[in-house]
């Protein structure tokens, strides 16, 4: 039985922010779209052209691995300490009389050795081949129907070689779990300015979430309650949630804005999410990921106060953001960064950190980690 240790919180700021510290299984290195991802199985598109068999090109960036801490350089402090701690068993390997974690290459493995699980329907937000949503019914234990909504967006530095079949075994865990889960797919990154990336992925993203409340009410009747939908994206994608949440933070004038935030929402689960572009700039997360995908560093000045989660607050919805103590990928700073600017507006959103952990376990439904995700999801949509 899990035991659990509350002790008093310390402010952030001039807001109380609960950090919630776990220990499930971690340690992951994972290159954001740098590398080649682990073909799954070859698939076929709903038009019937076959996705490549093979692992995707390497990306010619070579894959940034710290291996140190790099800490937050707009901090002029840590976070402070702890309000939550939870404990929880970690999974290891045994060497002779010792435990020893895991490897990150090892890490890496699970995460991706777990076959594509198939969706109970995919629907269409849109024209083009990537405006596609896979739908999930809730299974697993008996549930009330209808059941909690999971908007689940994956991540991969918004680069077109990572796609929604890697987060499809995570919607399946989750539905297991009596979520109905939607993963959604969107326009990414190839170099070329008629793919993705500024604007595209955020006109798709936007565009799914304001489109799925029908098209599951249709797809799956009854299975869904739209009502208690929860938005929640691992790297990029968690950027993508956090800001699809926040879009009535825009001008008026964007082509994102909407009056409010989205019907039914309950709140936000950020997977290690790329939730501070300042922070993420500056320590070149995922190989300059978030300058790319917003188009040259030239046009940063301009595209990031409508694109930055942590510059469109307050969202006015609840947030929790999950990361990785050992995070390389996306660092823990970046959340930590996106904390303090919440805080500074008078938001509480809920960090929690899980030791021994990196960047790909939290969608691995093997560890530990994932079903902390799961739980916090759950939280939420209740």
């Amino acid at each position: 039985m899990e035991s659990r240790i509350v002790r008093e919180g310390k402010y952030i700021g001039k807001t109380r922010s609960p950090v919630l510290l776990a220990r499930p299984v971690g340690r992951v290195l994972w290159g954001c779209g740098t590398g080649p991802l682990p073909c799954l199985r070859p698939v076929t598109d709903d038009r019937g052209a076959a996705h490549p068999a093979g692992p995707p090109a390497r990306n010619p960036r070579p894959v940034q691995s710290p291996t140190r801490t790099v800490p937050d350089p707009y901090s002029p402090r840590p976070v402070q300490s702890p309000a939550r701690t939870v404990r929880r068993p970690q999974s290891a390997v045994k060497e002779s009389s010792r435990t020893v974690p895991r490897t990150p290459a090892e890490e890496e493995a699970s995460a991706f050795a777990h076959p594509p699980a198939a969706p109970d329907a995919t629907v269409r937000y849109g024209d083009h081949p990537d405006q596609v949503v896979d739908l999930w019914a809730p299974g697993g234990r008996a549930v009330p129907a209808p059941a909690p909504l999971v908007v689940l967006v994956h991540g991969g530095a918004w680069r077109e070689p990572y796609d929604r079949l890697h987060v499809s075994p995570v919607a399946a865990f989750l539905a297991g779990r009596g979520l109905a889960v939607a993963s959604v797919e969107y326009r990414r990154t190839d170099g070329a300015d008629t793919k993705g990336g500024w604007p595209h992925t955020l006109d798709d993203v936007a565009a799914a979430v304001d489109a799925l409340p029908g098209l599951v009410e249709k797809a799956l009747p009854g299975a869904a309650d739209t009502g208690r939908t929860v938005l929640a994206g691992h790297s990029a994608g968690g950027q993508l949630v956090l800001w699809a949440a926040s879009r009535h933070r825009l001008p008026a004038g964007s082509r994102w804005h909407r009056a409010s935030p989205p019907p039914g929402l309950r709140g936000v689960v950020g997977l290690a999410p790329i939730a501070h572009f300042d922070s993420a700039v500056a320590l070149s997360v995922c190989n300059d990921a978030v300058t790319e995908f917003l188009g040259g560093p030239d046009l940063l000045p301009g595209r990031l106060p409508l694109t930055d989660p942590a510059r469109v607050l307050p969202a006015g919805v609840p947030v929790t953001l999950v990361h990785g103590r050992d995070d390389v990928d996306v660092p823990l700073a970046v959340s930590e960064a996106y904390v303090r600017a919440a805080a500074a507006v008078g938001e509480e959103p809920r960090l929690t950190v899980l030791e021994d952990t990196g960047h790909f376990p939290l969608i691995d439904p093997s560890a530990d980690a994932c079903a902390t995700v799961a739980e916090e999801i759950a939280r939420l949509a209740r």
